[in-house]
Order: C-alpha cells, then structure tokens, then sequence
C-alpha cells in the first residue's frame, strides 16, 4: 500500500467529480478452481485497489457523497479461520491503513444501500466482470440480470478512468519494478531456448523468474513458436531448429503494478536470413512508433506510423504494391498486422479494460470495424502520465491468408503468391513500456530488454 494519505485523496477527488450520489465499489472474492478451500491465487479489483489498496478478499466499500461518509464493509476472521489461516489483522486494522474511519459487517451493506434506494438517491457502480459480483448487484440494487451491465453508471467510469489514467510520480516507481522484473523473465526465456525443449519448459522458467521475486505474473503466458497466433496460450509444442520463439510475459510486483514486454528470437544461437529480414522490419515498425510519439498527439497515428512502415517494407519484398496510403486506407496491410499498437497499462496489464475500450482508449469516440484499427485499444490524444505500451508486429497467418485470397480481397495490393511464400514464417513481435510526459515520451524500466539483432544473438550465444 501507499501512504493513506494517497488513498483519502484519491476518494476526495472521485467524490468531486461525481457530485452527489452514492458510490458502491466491490471488491473480489476468492475464487475457487473445483472446490471452495481450493481456490486460485486471489487478485483484489483493480479499482478497489486504486481507492482502497486492501488486498484482502470479499470487501465492498460505499462512498456517500451526500453525507460526506466513506464505509468498508466486511466480515472478521472467525477462530475456525484463524485456526487454518493463522492470526489475521480485523477489518478496521485494515481499514485504518487505508484512512477509513468506518467498518461495518457485510450484512449491513444491503440495508444501507435499500435505505439510499428508498430515498432516490443514485448507487452508481462500475460494470462487474465477475460472476459472484452480478449476483451481489442483483441483490444489493433489485436488479434483473439483463439490466446490469446496462445500469452501470457512465459517470463513475468517466471519473475513475480520468483519474486512473493519469500515472503520479509514486505509480510509476511501481509500474518500473514491474517493467524490470518483466525485462528479467524475458532474459532468463531467452538464455534457456534450445532445440528440443518444450515451450511450457521455457514459460515455467519465465514464471519462476516473477515468483522468486514474491510477484506475479501479469496475464497469462504466451510463448510460443506459432508467433502468428496473437494471444496463444498453448504450451505443448517443441522447439525445432529453425524456429522463431515468441514470449510475451509481464510481472506484477506486490503492490499489482505491472509491466508488459514482448520478445522474438530465434531457438539457434543466430537468425537465418529471412528471420532477420523480417524481424529488422518490425523493429523499423517499432521505431517508427517511436519516432511518432509525442504529447497531445492520438495515439491512432502512432498506429499507423507503425503500419505504414510495415507496408513500405512489404512492398520493398514485392508482397504488397500500389499507393501506401490508399492500402492503408483499405486495411490491406492489416494481413500484416491485424491488431493494435499498445494499450494502457498500469494496475491492469491492459489498463481499466473492464471499464470499456471506448471510455478508457477513445474518450467515448467511436471505433472503427476495420480489421486492425478495431484493435486499436488506445486512440485519444496523449497526456502527461499516460503509460502505455508499443508493440507493432508483423504477422504471416495461413488461414488469414487463404480467407482473404479465396475472397478475391485486395488483389490491387497485394501478390498473393509472393506472401504465400511466408505461409510457415510465424510472427514477431517486439514490445516496451512507455510514459507520456510534459517534455515527451520516456521509456520505462532501469533495465533494457534485449531487442537488436545484435543483442537478441549475444544472449542466444551467451
């Protein structure tokens, strides 16, 4: 946790910004994998977090704007409790740490919010993700099922991602412990790789690396050598010579702050030809993300400062041809590059994605339906303390491919037997952590992950 102080000031200024009102804030419970005393690793609610920092199960929390109260609502640890989980601080310890004045038992919450009900007063709450949290919403607020997402108060996610998305000084010495230590698991995954090993051989040792250091993993772990699978899971395949090797992997650090990194290399010690062709190209897409980052500026045209150097190399290879900007225009270099640049990143690896893309990445704009740019998660102008993350890609996908050509698509740009001919190359991708700042962009973390041809070789070699 951060000092209280930082706590009382965060729910002051959402208290602000909503006016009037009740504000209701779940936090997660335990969540169990196939029986209840066998749960999975609990991860407190990112905004919970945020206003709260209690990382401590089945806790809700009321801000009553009106009345100028702030309440946590939970239940103590019983001796049966004690006996199995040992001596544990009560809700008000907990609470206190947090500069709440108020713990009151679960039970009175319903009564306190029928109460507010009664009165017309407006429970606003954010859309829940969790199951067991619609459940409570139902009871807590006389909901129907269908009606909870739909009730969800806009206001609320207006305020929380205004605040959210601004990173103070004290965030981001958290967002760079959880940058370096996702520079350390990519390290350790490109030290290990050989021919014969198994891809879950090589994700077991990038999570050892986050858990040694009493952190977490931040999503799932991609490591792969179908790189041209965007967010593949799988881990059953072996390493052949010949192979690229794709890890996308972040680490959590205590306080759930995050980083997010991608790397490409390849299981020999050097790159063949072709896979260093490729790769330069995609660091060239890179920097040119790069290159186009500045304050105020959308974050849509760091987006396609990225495509377009991807489509001026695939021409350069005779895969694409014609006009840059009118195969921009028409999604043809999405065959590419189907997905986004970055995203937001802090609490959440992608940041307040539960709170919708079109507040969190657009402002309430509209997003596009075209292939790639619908994928985009972050469009709007940048600001100071943004953080985000930039990793353009260049993907070869079989079944994209042969969609696309058997449609008879963009036969104006693209040749067709020239790109079938990298029917089997995978994909790469490259990702680092960035900030926005009143004097530009500013790459996170102390420690540099391995990204050049040159560097990515002298691990492969070490």
């Amino acid at each position: 946790m951060f000092n209280k102080q930082t706590y009382i000031q965060r729910r002051k200024t959402l208290a602000e910004k909503m006016g009037s009102g009740v504000v209701l804030l779940l936090g997660n419970d335990e969540s169990p994998m196939n029986y209840a005393d066998n749960g999975f690793h609990f991860r407190q609610d990112s905004t919970f977090l945020y206003y709260f920092g209690i990382d401590f199960p089945a806790l809700a929390a009321v801000i009553d704007v009106d009345n100028d109260r702030q309440i946590v609502f939970g239940d103590d640890y019983t001796i049966d409790d004690i006996v199995w989980m040992g001596p544990q601080p009560t809700i008000a310890e907990r609470v206190n740490e947090a500069g709440i004045h108020q713990a009151l038992p679960t039970a009175e919450l319903a009564t306190m919010l029928h109460e507010a009900l009664k009165q017309g007063r407006e429970v606003h709450y954010l859309p829940p993700y969790r199951p067991e949290n619609k459940l409570k919403l139902q009871h807590l607020l006389f909901l129907h099922p269908d009606q909870i997402a739909q009730k969800s108060s806009l206001k609320l996610i207006r305020a929380v991602v205004s605040q959210r998305e601004i990173k103070s000084a004290e965030e981001i010495v958290e967002i760079e412990k959880g940058v370096d230590l996702s520079v350390d698991m990519h390290v350790a995954g490109m030290q290990m790789v050989r021919p014969g090993m198994t891809e879950a051989q090589v994700a077991a040792r990038v999570y050892e690396i986050a858990h040694a250091a009493n952190g977490e993993i931040s999503f799932p772990i991609i490591a792969t050598i179908n790189g041209q699978t965007l967010h593949n899971h799988y881990h059953g395949n072996i390493l052949k010579s010949g192979d690229l090797f794709l890890l996308d992997a972040g680490g959590e650090v205590e306080s759930h702050y995050c980083g997010d990194l991608s790397s490409t290399f390849p299981v020999d010690t050097t790159f063949t030809a072709q896979q260093k062709l490729i790769y330069e190209m995609s660091l060239q897409a890179h920097q040119a993300a790069i290159d186009a980052l500045a304050l105020n500026i959308p974050f849509r045209n760091v987006h396609l400062a990225a495509c377009r150097s991807i489509t001026e190399n695939m021409k350069s290879i005779g895969l694409l041809k014609g006009n840059t900007d009118e195969i921009i225009a028409s999604g043809a270099h999405a065959l590419f590059m189907p997905c986004g640049t970055g995203h937001m990143m802090g609490l959440d690896v992608h940041d307040m994605e539960n709170l919708g893309e079109v507040w969190v990445g657009y402002d309430g704009e509209q997003k596009s339906t075209q292939i790639g740019l619908k994928s985009l998660r972050l469009a709007k102008p940048l600001k100071p303390g943004h953080v985000f993350t930039i990793e353009p890609g260049i993907y070869f996908i079989p079944e994209l491919m042969d969609k696309w050509q058997g449609e008879g698509k963009f036969t104006e740009f693209v040749n067709w037997a020239e790109v079938q001919k990298f029917r089997n190359f995978g994909g790469i991708r490259n990702e680092e952590d960035y900030m926005m700042t009143e004097t530009g962009p500013c790459r996170l973390g102390t420690k540099v992950k391995p990204k050049t041809v040159e560097e990515v070789e002298a691990i492969r070699k070490g």
